[in-house]
């Protein structure tokens, strides 16, 4: 087996251990299967995910006395898990998103789901293709071969605006199917910038800009990249991402239509946007539910595309994460039926995206259910959704002035290279640094780490 220089250490421990701890999930006396899940979700989303998992468990009930389920936040979930690898003890059911599924397939974590799939009858081919590339993978990469997770979910990062403070300005409202260039979101958004209480201060900005959220659109609409087709060497130093991260930093430095990064500091992207600080937004589809909350956010709103650089096209990216079944699991049998049920039951994907419930965290998986039933049900008003839903589809699919597409760090071994430009990225962004002397001096530190990554696995 191959293994990742910096995973060694931990895989012998993860293995050693699993021959004192056993496997995570267990046998209870009565002969039935237990079954453990560790998740991480939001307040909104762990009502209806538990819900789903009860019910999958009540029709199971002649075979599965227990689903034991743990949830906690994103940021704490990794180093949990990792605990867990450590310890030998992982769940039966967990998450792993694009960017990992190499490192899992080769340390041994997690199953290979297309026999059990083969076997139980199970059809994938309702489901967005693309996004279920992304978990496979054929002895080598990741892309291509056999399945080894089942999507939770597949987003798409839109870009929202507040209409209130459009309508207060008397601004049209963004044209969902004609992206605003550059120079008139610039322009729009100088014009969304303003004093509102008069004390000499700006209180109310065009835009807001987390950079880790909000740069990949900027350099794919130029018709850059972070790394070259093969995701092998690192492109942060060709004209085309200059440009573009000189247009990014610019809406901070010299249009001023976002806060600098001190006021950011202090408070953030996502909290100016909630208080109705900000004209613009980037909103996942996990967002919707939370921001169609008038408790959470008293404003209308909508969604739209991001602006336009040298291609016209208007670029975003999109995510995914997916439930795998843990390689040590004693019941990978009814673990794959679980997150079957999770990744494809209509009924549960009814739920999640509010067809029935009203309030949707999330795109429907299956394709027929997400373009027909959920559509209609934004546009009948049983799903509180913003009306420009299209924004998201028109996306997801692309059309020949908007695109998505998945982050570069989905196809490297890990994202530790990507990381070192965003740790340091607002150097330029407070000015203390030129976009050239920046990109000089990170692009070798990135290259070696990509590098290193590379050498890891071969």
């Amino acid at each position: 087996m191959k293994c990742r220089k910096f995973m060694a250490v931990l895989l012998i421990v993860a293995l050693l251990a699993t021959l004192v701890a056993g496997c995570g999930g267990g046998e209870e006396s009565d002969g039935k299967t237990k079954l453990k899940v560790f998740l991480y979700l939001n307040d909104h989303e762990s009502d209806i995910y538990k819900g789903m998992i009860d019910k999958f468990q009540q029709a199971h009930a002649d075979t599965i006395s227990e689903i034991e389920v743990q949830i906690t936040t994103q940021d704490e979930y990794a180093t949990t898990l990792t605990g867990m690898m450590t310890a030998g003890d992982l769940p039966d059911v967990f998450y792993v998103g694009p960017e990992a599924v190499d490192q899992y397939v080769e340390n041994g974590y997690i199953e290979n789901l297309t026999p059990y799939l083969e076997e139980l009858g199970i059809s994938t081919d309702g489901l967005m293709q693309d996004v279920l590339n992304s978990y496979r993978h054929n002895g080598e990469t990741t892309g291509s071969g056999d399945l080894y997770a089942l999507p939770k979910d597949s987003s798409v990062f839109a870009y929202a605006y507040n209409k209130d403070l459009f309508d207060e300005a008397g601004i049209p409202y963004p044209d969902p199917e004609d992206p605003y260039t550059y120079e008139e979101f610039v322009d729009v958004c100088k014009q969304l910038t303003k004093d509102t209480d008069g004390d000499g201060e700006i209180d109310q900005w065009g835009c807001g800009m987390a950079n880790a959220f909000m740069f990949h659109q900027f350099i794919w609409s130029n018709g850059a990249s972070f790394t070259s087709d093969d995701y092998r060497t690192v492109t942060i130093d060709t004209p085309e991402f200059k440009e573009a991260m000189q247009k990014y930093v610019d809406l901070t430095l010299v249009h001023k239509v976002t806060p600098t990064v001190e006021q950011d500091s202090s408070l953030g992207v996502y909290q100016r946007w909630l208080a109705g600080q900000e004209a613009f937004y980037a909103c996942g589809t996990w967002d919707v539910a939370a921001f169609m909350d008038p408790e959470t956010f008293p404003y209308n709103w909508d969604l739209c595309c991001f602006p336009t650089l040298s291609t016209g096209k208007s670029m975003t990216w999109l995510g995914t994460v997916g439930y795998c079944v843990s390689s040590q699991s004693e019941h990978k049998k009814e673990a794959v039926e679980l997150i079957n049920f999770l990744s494809t039951d209509e009924d549960g994907q009814r739920e999640v995206s509010g067809i029935t419930t009203g309030n949707s965290i999330q795109i429907p998986n299956v394709i027929d259910l997400a373009e027909g039933e959920f559509i209609e049900a934004v546009e009948n008003g049983t799903v509180e959704y913003p009306s420009n839903v299209q924004v998201v589809f028109n996306y997801m699919n692309g059309t020949d002035y908007c695109g998505g597409r998945f982050m570069e760090t989905n196809y490297t071994p890990n994202a530790e290279w990507c990381n070192i430009f965003f740790e340091s990225m607002d150097k330029v962004k407070n000015g203390s640094m030129s976009v050239d002397d920046f990109i000089a001096e990170i692009q070798p530190q990135m290259q070696a780490s990509l590098d290193e990554a590379w050498e890891s696995i071969e």
